[in-house]
């Protein structure tokens, strides 16, 4: 990987972390999540009369995804429900490299040892301070952060070989985005009700415009970045925005750093220098 691309893979991750920020920061996680993903289709929706269509073979892998991507999005929201960003988060991103470099190796991807030792560090990194000191307050907060982290990268093998098949990464990423939306959208008016949904689209239009960019950016250069290096490389150098999210959740929403969490990112700096030079 080269200088420029660990730069925008590390812009991409403090995009994503970001965007959950904002989400958990909101007073309701499962309309806030809807309402970033209703914006990622409008500007989908904008810009994909100035790309070419992706190339036919990436279809089902498109297809599949957006059913993964609808089950995130909604894990998501009840993670954040149960647990702090600075728990929950890193636990969520820190197991979804490891899980991606096993599925990877599954399929014939191999990485040099170096760049395995780099995600395996990155990886004990962001989930030590999930286990240390008995930090759950609420157990379903750690069962939804372990299901998302398991739905992550799933998500992250289909669309790493979508976008490979596809030929055009931006084109992917705005067809993927455009509908995605819809099945989230559609589930949360079968549980809340369409007034509640159209109000909350009134209250925070401005806001889902600014989540909706940092989403939709953050996993664009991340799919382009497949396209040119390793899909477990890519998958654990992006999860060091677990350091951006636990420095939102200790500045702004009050939540303890601690040692561990220190530690924590010791090794997740370590893991991804290892990652880069090998």
């Amino acid at each position: 990987m080269s200088g420029w691309m660990i730069v925008l893979v590390l812009f991409s991750a403090l995009l994503h972390a970001g965007w959950n920020f904002l989400v958990k920061r909101g007073q309701d996680g499962q309309l806030d999540t809807a309402l970033f993903a209703m914006g990622c289709s409008v500007i989908a929706a904008f810009l994909l009369p100035f790309t070419s269509l992706p190339d036919a073979s990436c279809y089902p892998w498109l297809m599949a995804s957006l059913v993964v991507h609808i089950a995130y999005f909604l894990t998501l929201s009840e993670t954040y429900k149960y647990s702090d960003l600075s728990l929950a988060y890193p636990l969520m991103r820190g197991m979804a490299p490891l899980w991606v470099l096993v599925f990877a190796a599954g399929t014939g991807e191999w990485m040099a040892p170096l760049q395995i030792m780099g995600i395996v560090l990155i990886g004990i990194g962001i989930v030590l301070p999930a286990w240390i000191g008995k930090p759950w307050k609420n157990r379903k907060g750690l069962y939804f952060s372990l299901l998302n982290a398991a739905i992550i990268a799933v998500y992250t093998l289909l669309d790493g070989t979508g976008v490979r098949l596809s030929n055009n990464a931006l084109s992917y990423t705005l067809w993927l985005f455009l509908f995605n939306s819809w099945g989230i959208l559609g589930v949360l008016m079968w549980r809340r009700g369409l007034p509640e949904v159209i109000r909350h689209v009134r209250e925070g239009w401005r806001m889902a415009g600014i989540g909706a960019g940092m989403s939709m950016g953050s996993y664009a250069i991340v799919l382009w970045a497949m396209t040119q290096a390793s899909i477990p490389a890519v998958a654990a150098l992006r999860e060091i925005s677990v350091i951006f999210a636990a420095l939102l959740g200790t500045w702004f929403l009050g939540e303890r750093m601690g040692r561990w969490r220190i530690m924590g990112a010791a090794l997740v700096g370590i893991g991804a220098a290892s990652v880069r030079w090998s």
